[in-house]
Protein backbone atom coordinates (compact mmCIF):
# COMPACT_ATOMS: atom_id res chain seq x y z
CA UNK A 1 0.00 0.00 0.00
CA UNK A 2 1.47 3.76 -0.70
CA UNK A 3 0.43 6.61 1.83
CA UNK A 4 -0.73 9.16 0.48
CA UNK A 5 1.86 11.93 0.49
CA UNK A 6 1.02 15.64 1.91
CA UNK A 7 3.68 18.09 1.72
CA UNK A 8 1.56 21.10 3.11
CA UNK A 9 -1.90 22.51 4.44
CA UNK A 10 -3.62 22.83 1.21
CA UNK A 11 -2.63 19.34 0.20
CA UNK A 12 -4.05 18.26 3.37
CA UNK A 13 -7.19 20.03 3.00
CA UNK A 14 -7.95 18.40 0.21
CA UNK A 15 -9.14 15.59 2.41
CA UNK A 16 -11.16 17.67 4.58
CA UNK A 17 -14.31 15.40 5.59
CA UNK A 18 -13.36 12.70 3.41
CA UNK A 19 -11.69 9.67 3.57
CA UNK A 20 -7.96 8.82 3.53
CA UNK A 21 -7.39 5.19 3.72
CA UNK A 22 -6.74 2.13 5.55
CA UNK A 23 -3.16 0.63 6.69
CA UNK A 24 -1.90 -2.62 6.16
CA UNK A 25 -3.29 -5.16 9.00
CA UNK A 26 -0.96 -6.07 11.19
CA UNK A 27 -0.88 -9.58 13.74
CA UNK A 28 -1.01 -8.92 17.61
CA UNK A 29 1.54 -11.93 19.53
CA UNK A 30 2.06 -13.18 22.73
CA UNK A 31 5.22 -11.60 22.30
CA UNK A 32 3.87 -8.27 21.43
CA UNK A 33 1.67 -8.52 24.74
CA UNK A 34 4.34 -9.39 26.75
CA UNK A 35 6.61 -6.68 25.89
CA UNK A 36 4.01 -4.22 26.20
CA UNK A 37 2.78 -5.92 29.50
CA UNK A 38 6.95 -5.35 30.57
CA UNK A 39 7.40 -1.44 28.83
CA UNK A 40 3.98 -0.69 31.30
CA UNK A 41 4.34 -2.99 34.07
CA UNK A 42 0.87 -4.25 33.32
CA UNK A 43 1.49 -8.15 33.85
CA UNK A 44 -2.90 -8.59 34.16
CA UNK A 45 -2.91 -12.32 33.37
CA UNK A 46 -5.77 -11.51 30.70
CA UNK A 47 -2.71 -10.65 28.99
CA UNK A 48 0.02 -12.47 30.18
CA UNK A 49 -1.17 -15.61 31.21
CA UNK A 50 -2.62 -18.00 27.91
CA UNK A 51 -3.55 -21.10 29.88
CA UNK A 52 -5.53 -18.89 32.68
CA UNK A 53 -6.82 -16.92 29.70
CA UNK A 54 -8.18 -20.02 27.86
CA UNK A 55 -9.32 -21.67 31.06
CA UNK A 56 -10.62 -18.41 33.09
CA UNK A 57 -10.86 -15.60 30.60
CA UNK A 58 -14.18 -14.48 28.90
CA UNK A 59 -12.16 -14.71 25.43
CA UNK A 60 -10.92 -17.99 25.33
CA UNK A 61 -7.30 -16.54 25.29
CA UNK A 62 -5.28 -13.64 26.02
CA UNK A 63 -5.42 -10.13 24.87
CA UNK A 64 -3.50 -7.39 23.73
CA UNK A 65 -3.74 -4.26 26.28
CA UNK A 66 -6.37 -1.50 24.78
CA UNK A 67 -3.30 0.99 25.42
CA UNK A 68 -0.89 -1.61 23.51
CA UNK A 69 -3.68 -0.90 20.57
CA UNK A 70 -3.33 2.65 20.78
CA UNK A 71 0.34 2.22 20.80
CA UNK A 72 0.65 0.81 17.24
CA UNK A 73 -1.25 3.89 15.94
CA UNK A 74 1.61 6.17 14.71
CA UNK A 75 2.91 2.50 12.70
CA UNK A 76 -0.40 2.32 10.89
CA UNK A 77 -0.74 6.12 10.70
CA UNK A 78 2.51 6.16 8.57
CA UNK A 79 1.31 3.88 6.01
CA UNK A 80 -1.76 5.51 5.57
CA UNK A 81 -0.10 9.16 4.99
CA UNK A 82 3.60 10.58 5.10
CA UNK A 83 3.64 14.33 5.69
CA UNK A 84 6.35 15.46 4.81
CA UNK A 85 8.36 18.89 4.55
CA UNK A 86 7.30 19.13 8.41
CA UNK A 87 9.01 21.25 10.65
CA UNK A 88 7.71 19.17 13.75
CA UNK A 89 4.77 17.13 14.31
CA UNK A 90 2.65 16.82 17.78
CA UNK A 91 -0.02 14.57 19.43
CA UNK A 92 -2.01 16.60 20.63
CA UNK A 93 -4.78 14.62 21.97
CA UNK A 94 -7.29 12.02 21.64
CA UNK A 95 -11.08 12.72 21.72
CA UNK A 96 -14.15 10.24 21.55
CA UNK A 97 -12.17 7.50 22.28
CA UNK A 98 -13.91 4.25 22.87
CA UNK A 99 -12.51 0.20 23.36
CA UNK A 100 -15.53 -1.44 21.64
CA UNK A 101 -14.10 -5.27 21.64
CA UNK A 102 -10.93 -7.15 22.82
CA UNK A 103 -8.29 -7.93 20.47
CA UNK A 104 -7.31 -11.80 21.17
CA UNK A 105 -4.03 -12.86 20.53
CA UNK A 106 -2.66 -13.71 16.92
CA UNK A 107 -5.48 -11.19 15.76
CA UNK A 108 -5.15 -8.49 12.66
CA UNK A 109 -5.92 -5.22 12.76
CA UNK A 110 -6.11 -1.72 10.65
CA UNK A 111 -6.49 1.37 11.30
CA UNK A 112 -9.00 3.14 8.87
CA UNK A 113 -8.60 7.05 8.92
CA UNK A 114 -11.11 9.74 7.93
CA UNK A 115 -9.99 13.80 8.19
CA UNK A 116 -12.84 14.71 10.29
CA UNK A 117 -11.84 18.40 9.89
CA UNK A 118 -8.38 20.54 9.38
CA UNK A 119 -7.61 24.10 10.03
CA UNK A 120 -4.35 26.34 9.80
CA UNK A 121 -3.69 28.38 12.66
CA UNK A 122 -1.50 30.87 12.26
CA UNK A 123 0.78 28.23 10.38
CA UNK A 124 0.32 25.69 12.85
CA UNK A 125 -1.98 23.11 11.21
CA UNK A 126 -4.37 21.22 13.50
CA UNK A 127 -6.18 17.64 11.77
CA UNK A 128 -8.89 15.86 13.68
CA UNK A 129 -8.57 12.35 12.22
CA UNK A 130 -11.58 9.95 13.31
CA UNK A 131 -10.06 6.31 13.32
CA UNK A 132 -11.35 2.61 13.83
CA UNK A 133 -9.09 0.17 14.39
CA UNK A 134 -10.67 -2.62 12.98
CA UNK A 135 -9.95 -6.20 13.96
CA UNK A 136 -9.93 -8.82 10.56
CA UNK A 137 -13.41 -10.78 10.40
CA UNK A 138 -14.62 -9.03 13.30
CA UNK A 139 -17.91 -6.94 12.71
CA UNK A 140 -17.14 -4.42 15.95
CA UNK A 141 -13.65 -2.21 15.83
CA UNK A 142 -11.39 -2.68 18.42
CA UNK A 143 -11.75 1.30 19.33
CA UNK A 144 -12.88 4.59 17.35
CA UNK A 145 -11.95 7.66 18.30
CA UNK A 146 -10.61 11.48 16.92
CA UNK A 147 -6.65 11.69 17.17
CA UNK A 148 -5.96 15.42 16.81
CA UNK A 149 -2.16 16.43 15.47
CA UNK A 150 -0.78 19.58 15.07
CA UNK A 151 1.47 19.48 11.72
CA UNK A 152 4.47 22.49 11.86
CA UNK A 153 5.10 22.99 8.21
CA UNK A 154 8.41 24.09 6.80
Amino acid sequence: MNPVIIRSFEEFEKYNGKEIGTSDYFKISQDRINLFGDATNDHQWIHTDPERAKSEGAFGNTIAHGYLTLSIVPFLWEQIVKVENLKMMINYGIESLRFAQAVTVDSEVRLHAKLKNIANLRGTVKAEVEVKLEIKDQRKPAFTGVLVFLYHFN
